[in-house]
């Protein structure tokens, strides 16, 4: 499960590369045991198309993970929070450069007179120097491009919705979030809340349908009251009064 500021780092650094013209996707699986890259760059200039690799860390232990880093595009490049920065600076591989992430004060953000479509800003800190790619750029090209038709399938299941589930389906996943039931706060369950807005929009639903029948009902009555009888030459005849 990624944190709050992981969530961050990433959409900070997808907007970044998107202005200047990218195409980026997050967690490609590299061929051949090279790992996961975090955050993947493909930038065309002029004739050539370059690679920018990016290992996104939020805290020394993450830094310090035995996990792979997979920095195996022509750029490659730690992206970290100022502080964690300052603190692994002098750990830094020779090669690799590095983006520091600042995050914008909720001040600012509600100060600012246009919208702001990201939660912070980035700053390179330490340039990156240019490499040969450590995999076949065919081969590369074929998992980016999987990796975003992932992303693709991704957004087409959210405009879905819940539609795309079967019944047995939304009925498994409803049970699994029993487990953290809480008795003394029914109104924070998930169960709860669907019962209640269900029962809510049944009782919604009769009440609108009460209310027209009532409306039925009263405009008949006030027809009914509008008619008149009377008798003539032993025949009774009805008429309308305006």
């Amino acid at each position: 499960m990624k944190t709050q500021l992981t969530l961050d780092l990433e959409k900070t650094l997808y907007a970044y590369w998107q202005e200047q013209g990218a195409t980026v996707v997050e967690e490609v699986t590299m061929p051949d045991d090279r790992g996961i890259v975090d955050t993947l760059v493909r930038q065309k200039q002029q004739d050539a198309t370059i690679w920018r690799c990016f290992e996104l860390k939020v805290t020394k232990a993450d830094f310090h993970s035995s996990a792979k880093l997979s920095f195996i595009g022509h750029y490659n490049y730690f992206v970290l929070p100022q502080r964690l920065y300052t603190a692994v600076a002098s750990e830094i591989p020779h090669g690799i450069g590095v983006f520091t992430y600042h995050p914008f004060s909720k001040a600012a953000i509600a100060a600012s007179a246009v919208p702001v479509v990201t939660p912070g800003t980035l700053t390179i800190a330490k340039p990156a120097r240019r490499q040969e790619l450590q995999v076949p750029e065919a081969t590369l090209t074929d998992h980016f491009i999987a990796s975003l038709n992932r992303e693709v399938v991704k957004a087409k299941q959210v405009a879905k919705g819940l539609g795309q589930f079967s019944e047995a389906d939304l009925f498994t996943e409803l049970k699994k979030r029993s487990a953290d039931y809480d008795i003394y706060h029914p109104d924070k369950n998930l169960y709860d809340q669907f019962v209640s807005e269900l029962d809510n929009t049944t009782i919604n639903a009769l009440q609108e349908e009460i209310d027209a029948l009532n409306a039925e009902l009263a405009t008949a009555k006030m027809d009914a009251n509008r008619w008149s009888i009377f008798r003539l030459s032993g025949v009774n005849y009805m008429i309308w009064l305006r």
